[in-house]
């Protein structure tokens, strides 16, 4: 996703000179290292000028956590049409420890007013919503991406990429799965286990948390018997917990299993998997708690 994100913008920045990157505590990723050495002299001289189109990039937590008040108040209350793009959401940067890992961005973000979350769940939503914040005047865009080796799902779709609108990865009818950001790929395997139990999944890519697609979420859980979520975020504030005030509010039948971070810090050092493992958020885990197992 992160070098994707950067080859993207390096294309968009040679054509638009209002693009601009400023990068913190990071090394420059792929793409970007190119676009400050042929571009970045034009974009220091323009920045005097009006209708720059700024992306912010680094590690996740420095770009909503420490300059929260910034964000909120500098951006998000006068609605400007900026960028964070949030590097290694969730516990991505696993073996760095609690202070890399951005357990509750999603949540936190969605909270502010004005603010736009986006979490692609590979590198061609990543492309498609990079090409969305390039050339959108909607208002500030936490863009929560993963860090390197994201499978691909999205790149055959005949269904396009579109901000604020789910989207269909797998059909099925007797129960959908709905997911965002890289722990797509545990989604995808819990699918592939109620395929193997003679139950036909449906997969669904909610890659825009916030403004979210209620209307089509209202029809899931209106026509499907069984809904799952199964994402990498705290429990508070999370789409889990929309979706079960949604639910709720519908008064549904369908029964609603979800999956999330749990609530706590786990002091566990190890990758990615190991961290989510840790979490309850194995394909093992969740298909015992489904009676997949």
């Amino acid at each position: 996703m992160r070098n994707r994100f950067a080859d993207t913008f390096y294309e968009l920045g040679k054509t638009d000179s209002r693009l601009c990157v400023v990068v913190a505590d990071i090394s420059p990723a792929g793409s970007i290292a190119k676009f400050r050495n042929e571009i970045m002299i034009g974009m220091v001289a323009g920045m005097a000028q009006r209708g720059l189109k700024p992306f912010a990039y680094t590690i996740a937590t420095f770009t909503l956590y420490r300059p929260f008040e910034m964000v909120r108040d500098d951006l998000c209350y006068q609605n400007l049409p900026v960028t964070i793009v949030g590097i290694g959401g969730g516990v991505t940067y696993s073996t760095l420890g609690a202070t890399h890992h951005a357990q509750e961005d999603v949540a936190i973000a969605s909270t502010i007013p004005n603010m736009s979350v986006i979490a692609p769940c590979d590198p061609a939503e990543t492309e498609a919503a990079t090409r969305w914040c390039a050339t959108q005047q909607r208002g500030p865009v936490y863009l929560r991406l993963g860090k390197a080796g994201e499978p691909d799902f999205t790149s055959k779709l005949l269904e396009p990429w579109e901000f604020g609108k789910l989207r269909q990865l797998r059909s099925g009818g007797d129960v959908c799965v709905l997911s965002y950001g890289p722990i797509m790929k545990r989604a995808m395997a819990v699918a592939d286990r109620f395929e193997a139990a003679g139950k036909r999944a449906a997969v669904m890519s909610v890659h825009t948390p916030k403004p979210l697609d209620r209307d089509a979420l209202t029809s899931i859980l209106s026509n499907y018997p069984h809904v799952v979520v199964i994402e990498e975020c705290a429990p508070n504030g999370s789409l889990a917990m929309q979706v079960r005030a949604l639910a709720s509010g519908l008064g549904t039948p369908c029964r609603l299993d979800t999956f999330t971070l749990q609530d706590a810090f786990i002091h566990c050092y190890g990758s990615h998997d190991d961290i989510l493992d840790a979490h309850g958020l194995g394909a093992n885990d969740i298909c015992a708690r489904l009676g997949l197992i």
